[in-house]
């Protein structure tokens, strides 16, 4: 991953909210069904960024410019059959693509290990003689 300097990282994180928040004609379950995430996901990484320092309910404040139950009720409509379907296919993607990801990330460390820490045939061992 490209390292980013964390200055630019938190100037896009803000845009991106401000975005979302400007957009509420745009459902979560669109989001989740077209890119896998939305609002609430936002803001449970934030919460977690935060290392508890931000609950959940805190940080999907932070992001939806108002308490989650506020934006839902001014915002958010029924979800049709359709929208639900593609989250729950996304979802499912996202579910493989982590695991993919995360068997890519161990091949790679069981790659460094190897070449780090050849094996070799193990000294013969051998009792004194008593």
């Amino acid at each position: 991953m490209v390292q980013i300097d964390d200055k630019l990282a938190a100037a896009a994180f803000r845009r991106l909210v401000e975005h979302l928040q400007m957009r509420s004609d745009v459902q979560n379950v669109d989001l989740m069904g077209v890119g896998g995430f939305c609002r609430n996901c936002l803001g449970d990484w934030l919460s977690e960024a935060s290392g508890g320092a931000l609950s959940k309910a805190q940080a999907r404040e932070a992001v939806y410019g108002m308490p989650q139950d506020e934006w839902k009720a001014r915002h958010q409509g029924a979800a049709t059959p359709e929208q639900l379907a593609r989250m729950d296919a996304s979802v499912a993607l996202n579910e493989r693509l982590r695991a993919q990801r995360k068997a890519e990330l161990d091949a790679e460390l069981d790659e460094a290990l190897e070449e780090s820490f050849p094996a070799s045939d193990p000294p013969a061992v051998s009792r004194p003689e008593s």
